[in-house]
C-alpha cells in the first residue's frame, strides 16, 4: 500500500525494490569502473525499508558500512512495457532514499542484493506526490553529522527517470507501492555507530537516520 501522507510508515513494505548501479558517472569513476552502456539492476528486499528518525543498524557480517543517496520513485499503477513518456504519467511520487550498503560483503559476493539487504537499509521518506516534482534536474545531497559527502544533481544520472522505469518495465510488471532507487552519485562513504546520516533532495525534503551497531549475541 502507497502512504497516504509525506510520512513512510514503520509498516510500509514495498511488492519489490528495484535498485540501479551506476547510475552517475562519478559513482563509476570513484569504484574503478567504466560506466554501463544501460541500466543495471538489482533487486533489495522489502524488509529492509525503515522511515525517517529510524535507526539504521549496522550488522555483525560487515565491516564497512556505507551510505548511497538517492531518488527514489514510487509506483502509481500497474505497469509492463511502457513508454518513457507512459512511465512518468504511472509514478505516484518521489522521495528521498539511503541505499545503504555493506561493502565489503557486496565485494567478497560479486554481487549487491545480499549486501544491501539487511534490515534497515533501505530508509525512505518523505514522499512527495509526482504532480508536484520534475525529478529531472534536483540537487541531491548526503550529510554525515552535517558534513557533505555527497552533492550532484539528477540531471547527471546516465539514464533518466522516465527511462529506468520504462526500461524495468520491459523485464517485470511494476505495481503501485513499488519502489525503484535510481542510483547514486560520487561520494559514497562509510558509517560507523553514533553518526547521522541525512539524504536531501530539492522539492522532497530531508531524511535522517540515526546510526546503531548491532547488539551482540548472548
Amino acid at each position: 500500500m502507497i502512504p497516504t501522507d509525506t510520512r513512510v510508515a514503520p509498516d510500509f513494505r514495498p511488492g519489490k525494490i528495484i535498485g540501479v548501479g551506476l547510475n552517475y558517472a562519478g559513482h563509476a569513476a570513484q569504484v574503478g569502473r567504466p560506466a554501463p552502456r544501460r541500466p543495471q539492476i538489482f533487486l533489495k528486499a522489502p524488509s529492509a525499508v525503515i522511515g525517517d528518525g529510524q535507526a539504521i543498524v549496522l550488522p555483525a557480517e560487515s565491516a564497512r558500512v556505507e551510505h548511497e543517496a538517492e531518488l527514489a520513485v514510487v509506483i502509481g499503477r500497474t505497469m509492463r512495457r511502457v513508454t518513457a513518456r507512459g512511465a512518468l504519467e504511472g509514478i505516484a511520487g518521489y522521495c528521498c532514499a539511503n541505499d545503504v550498503t555493506a561493502r565489503d560483503v557486496q565485494h567478497f559476493d560479486g554481487l549487491p542484493d545480499y549486501a544491501k539487504s539487511f534490515d534497515t537499509f533501505c530508509p525512505l521518506g518523505p514522499i512527495v506526490p509526482a504532480s508536484r516534482v520534475d525529478p529531472h534536474d534536483l540537487r541531491i545531497a548526503c550529510l554525515v553529522n552535517g558534513r557533505l559527502r555527497q552533492d550532484a544533481r539528477t540531471s547527471d544520472m546516465l539514464t533518466p527517470v522516465a527511462d529506468l522505469v520504462a526500461h524495468i518495465s520491459a523485464a517485470m510488471t511494476l505495481h503501485p507501492g513499488d519502489v525503484v532507487l535510481t542510483g547514486t552519485p560520487a561520494g559514497t562513504g562509510p558509517l560507523k555507530a553514533g553518526d547521522a546520516v541525512t539524504v536531501t533532495i530539492g522539492r522532497l525534503g530531508s531524511l535522517t537516520n540515526p546510526v546503531t551497531a548491532e547488539a551482540a549475541s548472548p
